[in-house]
């Protein structure tokens, strides 16, 4: 066993097929303001937006980044928010909530499934979300993981196909975008400063 270490990985995984990742079906994030983040990722990033979920009391909405590929917010109203500069260590806790890896299809979540298990990696039985499943897992370092793949990618979805648009009271700049396909407002931001004294 490698020092620090409780536990190793079987030697029989690295016989076993590598998964057939395809990018990153969506690092969910947190924010406490949906309206202002659909007019900054959509608006100002021009990043598609390609549904509007309820996740029991909190919205979840996913902007594509490329085919098959989103990044997802849950909004946490009235949640605490810091900013950092890229790369630099804090303290406070951060608004990252888990980060999903894209698989083609069923029969690879299986194999992933496999894969992890035979490791010796704690993973969740598959869960479907409706128009996707998966399985959760976590790195060393305490990130929760997700392996995903779409039955009904909403990122191949056209415009005209509001199908995955299911908040009942979507944020002003949705309903904008419905009424108009344009936004009224998109919000600016600032660089954050890298901190002063430290090496």
């Amino acid at each position: 066993m490698t020092a620090g270490h409780s536990r190793t990985a079987a030697p029989a995984i690295q016989d076993m097929p590598r998964p057939a990742w395809q990018g990153v079906n969506h690092l969910a994030l947190v924010t406490p303001d949906m309206d202002a983040t659909v007019r900054f990722y959509h608006g100002v990033l021009g990043m598609r937006l390609v549904a509007t979920f309820k996740a029991g009391p909190m919205r979840h909405y996913f902007f594509e980044i490329a085919p098959g590929n989103t990044v997802a917010f849950f909004e946490w109203q009235d949640a605490g928010t810091f900013a950092k500069p890229a790369g630099w260590r804090v303290q406070q806790p951060l608004q990252f909530d888990h980060l999903s890896f894209n698989l083609p299809d069923h029969e690879s979540l299986l194999a992933l499934w496999a894969r992890l298990d035979e490791a010796g990696v704690g993973v969740t039985e598959e869960i479907d979300h409706g128009s996707v499943h998966s399985i959760y897992f976590t790195d060393p370092n305490g990130i929760a993981l997700e392996a995903s793949y779409w039955l009904d990618d909403v990122t191949a979805k056209q415009d005209a196909d509001r199908s995955a648009f299911c908040d009942p009271d979507p944020v002003p700049a949705v309903r904008e975008l419905e009424a108009a396909a344009r936004l009224d407002w998109m919000p600016a931001t600032d660089l954050v400063p890298e901190p002063q004294g430290i090496s």
